[in-house]
């Protein structure tokens, strides 16, 4: 058995940097949290490792299957919640946490430290510039079941002005005995959230999501 301290020292840097993604995303409750982001760290540094050391002339070889690889299992964490689809930041941090680990294996320790930093500052500062940003402006899109319909659109939409919100509607659908609106609505989250109230309070609405 041949001892490769530098090999043990890239493993090492590996863990700590999948270490320091995986709290990020274990403190924030995230499907693929600290053990999850190790594990990918880690086994990107020993697959880039071992295709270094048996790939011959084509030292691609094993590391070049870790992008598909680590694709199918960032799509596991994609998932579509009514309206609106979760789980993508999450299946990108996956990506890119497995592109430091294979930096790391290749011995480029210099672009996997400064880009685990540039990670680690997107997903903690960059998060809350981003709800600064939607607590002023947000895009949802509204699906509406409601009673055979009279002048509902109209009151609706007469709402939605009078809350100063902008709106787009993309479809209209029958459902045997009621009706589906779907709506792009967007404005300011304090007043997208009175829209909501309003919607529950509005006995033709049975019911709506976004």
């Amino acid at each position: 058995m041949n001892v490769d301290v530098e090999m043990g020292l890239r493993l090492l840097l590996s863990f700590c940097i999948g270490t320091a993604i995986g709290l990020e995303r274990e403190y924030r409750s995230k499907a693929a949290g600290l053990r999850t982001m190790i594990m990918i760290c880690l086994g990107s540094t020993i697959f880039t490792e071992l295709s270094m050391v048996l790939g011959g002339d084509t030292p691609d070889r094993i590391a070049s299957t870790l992008v598909t690889g680590v694709g199918f299992l960032g799509a596991g964490v994609i998932f579509k919640d009514g309206m609106t689809i979760t789980g993508i930041t999450t299946a990108t941090t996956i990506w890119i946490s497995a592109a430091l680990g294979m930096a790391v294996g290749a011995g480029e320790y210099f672009i996997a430290v400064v880009s685990s930093v540039v990670v680690l500052i997107v997903l903690t500062a960059l998060e809350k510039i981003q709800t600064v940003i939607e607590r002023w402006h947000q895009s949802r899109s509204y699906k509406l079941t409601i009673a055979p319909r009279g002048d509902f659109e109209k009151h609706l939409e007469d709402h939605l002005k009078k809350l100063d919100l902008g709106f787009k509607k993309k479809r209209d659908l029958k459902e045997v005995s009621q009706f589906v609106l779907v709506y792009d609505v967007f404005g300011k989250e304090k007043k997208l959230d009175h829209f909501n109230t309003w919607l529950k309070d509005d006995d033709r609405v049975k019911s709506y999501d976004y």
